[in-house]
């Protein structure tokens, strides 16, 4: 073997740079962005929410609404055709309350405030907006029919209470009457 072929010597990287020209440095490279941090989660707030949650669920039991079910209570001392009168609408709203959009906490406090000034205005009849429940995030249980239905039955100021005529919001309202005075 014979060898002739010599190793790469300075005069190959001198006529390299020739052709190539002058050359300058890149500056240094900057580095990826970053991506932005997560928002701080709310975990206190999240366990409270799911704890209550569970708690209404628990309250609920077996006996709870769906969207459609006619919420209907009369206290004992209230005749049956007072009930059947309320259920086809034959006594006026008074006064109205819309709960829609309105958290089940939140949701009480209103409706515990909204009767109780109700009450003190005289009113023997009102209305209750709570919806059908169709845009809960709890399932198919229409959180505050239910808690709506569980709050007048607890109250000894409300004699009855019935889910209103369509006409008058349907399965999403109920027809409440109050103790007078």
């Amino acid at each position: 073997m014979s060898h002739d072929r010599k190793p790469p010597d300075d005069d190959d990287a001198a006529l390299f740079r020739s052709a190539i020209g002058p050359v300058r440095e890149l500056p240094p490279a900057q580095p990826p962005p970053q991506r932005p941090k997560p928002r701080p989660a709310t975990r206190m707030a999240d366990l409270d929410e799911a704890e209550a949650k569970s708690e209404f669920q628990r309250l609920l039991g077996a006996d709870h609404f769906e969207a459609g079910d006619t919420l209907r209570y009369r206290r004992d001392e209230v005749p049956a055709r007072v009930l059947k009168r309320l259920a086809q609408g034959q006594y006026a709203a008074q006064d109205e309350l819309d709960l829609h959009h309105a958290t089940a906490a939140g949701a009480e406090a209103l409706l515990r405030s909204f009767l109780r000034d109700a009450r003190d205005r005289g009113a023997y009849c009102v209305r209750v907006i709570h919806g059908k429940g169709l845009g809960s995030d709890s399932g198919s249980v229409p959180v505050l029919k239910n808690l709506v239905d569980r709050l007048l039955r607890q109250r000894s100021d409300v004699l009855a209470f019935h889910s209103a005529p369509a006409a008058q919001g349907g399965t999403g309202a109920a027809l409440v009457l109050l103790r007078p005075r």
